[in-house]
């Protein structure tokens, strides 16, 4: 084991990134940062037949939006190339061979029909593992039963053939797992796992352990699902002779659905609505669509926020964290064993707090960018007035237009169901005066705007639960909204007297008598 670390993010182009996927490259990630480390993409490809069009290009694309730059990989370079294990085919055999010539591998000539035979043997006889193992290879058709004579025919003849490492057959392996302690199995329970197929590519677990040491990987950090492999890659790395170099496991908690019951899925998203990707994933081969969590408005700040947490706790009561506060307090020893719980609505919440912390002169131009493309200009300074105003009240960026189209469209409806009960003939008399004294004033400010509604309420003798509401509604068309002295204050006097003028003469056949 080398005192450099060098840790690799790897998935299987077999479907876009999930969730969990982008959790276990940002955890690998900080770590490497945090110990001045190397940080890889490797592309395991090997399962050809489940490879997925487009996959790898949605991996690369996902890593870059949440600013999980790789140091070394595809497309980044590194002297421990090529990073895609299909073009890396023709360095497996050499080792799955010198696994055979140590006696620690296999060739096996089984067909699908005596592999299907065995298990139906084992079956009856009420065996619960339906293993090939230490003890049904002897009843089948390897290089372990047929003499060198007839195994050298069968391979010259071009007979397909299966690789298999040879698992002794009683021997405790004991590892370390640097989240879950020490992991001990019995050898007797693992099968002969087949470790290069008929087609000449590796499996994922000769593949994965050749690449890991060839590109000294220092640590493997990677999800919980790997952990029954993890004791196969221990028996490896000790067949192969590379015990020194073994690097530490890590194996990271699963998420699982907001209720806390099962494994998180892509089926929830589709069920329930809520992206559980980091970008949209079109399938081009079933035609499926699912969410993604950066089309559905989140900052990339706010969904590398919320990942983090969702396993690994940092102490104390802060939870929000930019990326190099991620980095300088990131630890293995902090990530917890139990799954962790995938809660849309406190993802909703970091993009809310990520969203407050923007400047607002960013909002602004978000902003007027977007009503550009609607044909719909708006001033800078209008701009930031609006964002101002809004960004405590929105969840995603994409909402500073929807909720702030009115500030540039007077409103041409008005709520019915406020008309009725708060149109009446007090109110807006009352409307009427307080319109009439701010076209009067001097500044058109938040503070003079206040002063005067409080001085008519005074004179009227009124409550603001009289005028507030008309006002609102003459200004928004609705009963909701920010604060009314700031919507004013953005609109400027001729639009705020302009709007109060046209709501009154439309609505003047609905007043009704207190």
């Amino acid at each position: 084991m080398t005192d450099t670390v060098r840790v690799r993010f790897a998935p299987s182009p077999t479907g876009p990134l999930h969730i969990g996927g982008i959790r276990t490259a940002l955890y690998n990630y900080l770590f490497s940062r945090r110990s001045n480390g190397t940080f890889i993409l490797r592309i395991e490809d090997t399962d050809q037949n489940r490879f997925v069009e487009g996959t790898e290009k949605y991996i690369s694309e996902a890593l870059q939006w949440c600013g999980i730059i790789p140091d070394e990989g595809p497309g980044y370079g590194g002297e421990y190339g090529p990073y895609r294990q299909s073009e890396r085919k023709s360095i497996y055999k050499d080792y799955a061979l010198q696994l055979i010539e140590k006696s620690n591998a296999y060739y096996a000539f089984d067909t699908p029909e005596e592999l299907d035979q065995m298990r139906e043997k084992l079956k009856a006889a009420k065996v619960s593992a339906l293993h090939y193992n230490a003890i049904t290879r002897t009843k089948m058709r390897n290089s372990l039963t047929l003499s060198e004579a007839e195994v050298k025919e069968l391979l010259d003849s071009g007979q397909p053939y299966v690789i298999r490492m040879k698992v002794p057959q009683k021997e405790e392996i004991r590892f370390k797992d640097l989240i879950r302690g020490w992991v001990m199995v019995q050898s007797s329970t693992l099968d002969d796992k087949i470790i290069m197929k008929s087609d000449g590519m590796p499996t994922y677990h000769l593949a994965n352990i050749v690449d890991d040491h060839l590109m000294k990987i220092s640590h493997v950090i990677r999800g919980e699902e790997w952990l029954p492999s993890a004791p196969l890659h221990v028996l490896l790395y000790r067949l192969l002779g590379w015990e020194e170099s073994q690097p530490e496991f890590a194996h990271l908690p699963l998420l699982l659905k907001p209720n806390g019951i099962g494994k998180l899925s892509k089926r929830d998203s589709e069920k329930h609505g809520y992206p559980i990707f980091p970008l949209e994933w079109n399938d081009s081969q079933t035609g499926e669509k699912f969410l993604g969590f950066r089309e559905e408005g989140y900052l990339k700040e706010a969904f590398v926020n919320f990942m983090a947490l969702l396993g690994w706790n940092p102490g104390g009561e802060q939870e929000i964290f930019s990326m190099n506060e991620l980095i300088n307090l990131f630890s293995l020893e902090r990530i917890g064993k139990s799954g962790a719980k995938f809660d849309i609505e406190k993802a909703k919440w970091f993009n809310q707090q990520f969203l407050k912390a923007k400047p607002d002169k960013e909002l602004a131009q978000y902003l007027i960018q977007s009503l550009k493309a609607d044909n719909i200009s708006c001033d800078q300074e209008k701009a930031i007035g609006i964002s101002q105003l809004l960004k405590e009240r929105i969840t995603f960026i994409h909402e500073l237009k929807e909720k702030g189209l009115f500030f540039l469209v007077a409103p041409q409806t008005y709520d019915e169901d406020m008309v009725s009960k708060k149109w009446h003939k007090t109110a807006v008399e009352v409307l009427e005066v307080y319109k009439q004294a701010i076209a009067q004033l001097e500044t058109f400010s938040y503070k003079n705007l206040h002063a005067k509604l409080e001085e008519v309420l005074e004179k009227a003798e009124q409550k603001p639960g009289v005028l507030m509401p008309v006002l609102r509604l003459s200004l928004t068309g609705s009963g909701s909204g920010p604060d009314l002295m700031g919507i004013m204050e953005t609109l400027g006097r001729e639009e705020t007297v302009n709007r109060i003028d046209h709501a009154i003469s439309k609505l003047s056949d609905k007043i009704k008598v207190p």
